[in-house]
């Protein structure tokens, strides 16, 4: 009986998991020299561009800038005019949210309507505390939103002339889908997601932003079927990922003033675990939820006099809780939607 050897990387893969690590690496070290708010952004946005997209030219360079454009500028309207009332809002966001979607569904700006439902559904939520006694000002977080953006670009720009592919990448065909495969796909995402924002708008779920973003990284594979997968293993990525970030802490103890030592750790896990990622095809599975999960906790919790022992507890409690339910959402939007024929889902058109 043979035995199946354990499946390595190839040269490219090799050097996209340097480019990963580098870049996470590289946006987390100028977030904290120069004291910049909103950390994640810094650290978690070159995991998503270079995770989720092995090369990089004009057409994924014009979609990451757009997503940020467009998600910016939407809240600032949205903000600024409908602050006051609830229904009105929810209705825009539903319609935001549709269109991010259908971008994803098509395929074509997959990157674009990605990265843009993810930082619309966070700046929305933290929107809607301004002006309140724990709430930030929305312009700090556009802003650093849109420098995280453009040191994400910048840094991969750099990490593919340093580390760049030795042969060429064969790209993707996209399966074609049925109209009604796609209404369904948009109606679904986009009726969770809008979901999403309203409960933790009802519960004053300021301090979630691992959950908020979790209950919109699951809709990704845009279908129930997946979308249980993908639950599943944002899961597990999320438990990995929390006790690797409590391992990381008894290594920092009370150094983690020292940027060298957190910086260190955050590429050396970040490096390790995007092979995992990147042996599974590049799609947003265990190994993506591992580097995403530290990325997170790194981004929004380590600094001078702080530690992530909380921080990691508190973010798998509540990232379970709101998979599990946003599963619960997809579930029955799913049976709901396939009782008509327009909107009945199928697999390939």
């Amino acid at each position: 009986m043979s035995i199946a050897s354990p499946i390595q990387l190839d040269a490219n893969g090799l050097r996209q998991a340097l480019r990963i690590a580098g870049a996470s690496a590289l946006g987390f070290s100028l977030a904290k020299l120069m004291n910049w708010p909103n950390g994640i952004f810094f650290t978690v946005y070159p995991m998503l561009l270079l995770g989720l997209v092995p090369v990089l030219n004009g057409h994924i360079v014009r979609q990451f800038f757009a997503s940020a454009a467009f998600s910016g500028l939407f809240v600032l309207v949205v903000q600024g005019l409908f602050s006051h009332l609830p229904m009105v809002m929810t209705i825009l966001c539903f319609f935001a949210f549709a269109f991010l979607f259908y971008q994803m569904s098509c395929g074509a700006n997959f990157l674009f309507g990605a990265l843009s439902v993810v930082s619309l559904s966070i700046q929305l939520h933290f929107a809607s505390y301004t002006g309140t006694s724990t709430g930030v000002s929305i312009y700090p977080l556009i802003i650093s939103n849109g420098v995280a953006v453009l040191i994400t670009v910048l840094g991969a720009v750099l990490m593919h002339g340093i580390f760049p592919d030795l042969a060429p990448r064969q790209g993707r065909v996209m399966p074609s889908k049925a109209k009604e495969s796609i209404r369904h796909e948009v109606l679904l995402c986009a009726t969770v997601a809008t979901l999403s924002f309203v409960a933790f708008q009802i519960f004053d779920l300021q301090d979630s932003i691992s959950a908020q973003a979790a209950s919109i990284l699951i809709l990704f594979p845009l279908c129930w079927k997946a979308a249980g997968m993908a639950g599943w293993q944002r899961a597990i990525g999320t438990l990995i990922g929390c006790n690797l970030a409590l391992v990381a802490q008894l290594f920092l103890y009370n150094h983690t003033d020292i940027l060298i030592f957190p910086v260190l750790i955050l590429w050396i896990l970040t490096f390790i675990f995007s092979r995992y990622h990147i042996i599974g095809g590049g799609i947003p599975g265990v190994g993506f939820g591992i580097i995403t999960t530290f990325g997170i906790l790194f981004g929004q919790s380590l600094g001078p006099s702080q530690d992530l022992v909380y921080s990691a507890l508190y973010r798998f409690s509540s990232v379970s809780v709101a998979i599990i339910v946003s599963l619960c959402a997809v579930y029955i939007m799913h049976h709901i939607l396939n009782r008509f024929g327009v909107t009945r889902h199928h697999t390939f058109a």
